[in-house]
């Protein structure tokens, strides 16, 4: 695994999709070439003193060193973005989320721009014009 080095890379990831955890934030992207898997990590400002954010990075890098490569994709950036909760949450329940975090992004994305019946219909009003679909899915009486 090599490291995330570069702001246009860190900047890349976000866009990526992403999965939340009470002590990070799990982004993954993946990529076009055929290079190794790169992890990136980072820490707000807001989440403490410099000392602070230091141990969350500390914490994180280790949660990434034990978690298998096999669960991670080939050929993908990640990045952790590190909350407060990361400084007092148990080491094991990180490691878990990280491994749950891994396996939510590998889910495909949900079809958007339809109802719940998975239809897009337009709707017709009282004298039979077509309008668009409503945004929250239903129809009007």
């Amino acid at each position: 695994m090599d490291r995330l080095r570069q702001r246009a890379d860190f900047l890349a990831v976000a866009n990526g999709a992403r999965a939340n955890t009470a002590a990070f934030v799990l982004q993954g992207r993946g990529r076009d070439d055929q290079g190794p898997i790169r992890v990136g990590y980072t820490v707000t400002n807001k989440n403490g003193t410099a000392t602070e954010r230091n141990r969350i990075r500390r914490r994180l890098r280790e949660v990434m060193k034990q978690v298998e490569a096999v669960s991670m994709r080939p050929h993908h950036d990640y990045v952790l973005v590190g909350r407060r909760d990361a400084l007092t949450r148990d080491f094991a329940t990180m490691i878990d989320d990280l491994r749950s975090a891994l396996r939510r992004l590998d889910r495909p994305a949900p079809k958007t721009g339809t109802n719940k019946t998975g239809t897009n219909k337009t709707r017709t009003d009282k004298t039979g014009n077509k309008s668009a679909p409503h945004p929250n899915g239903m129809t009007r009486p």
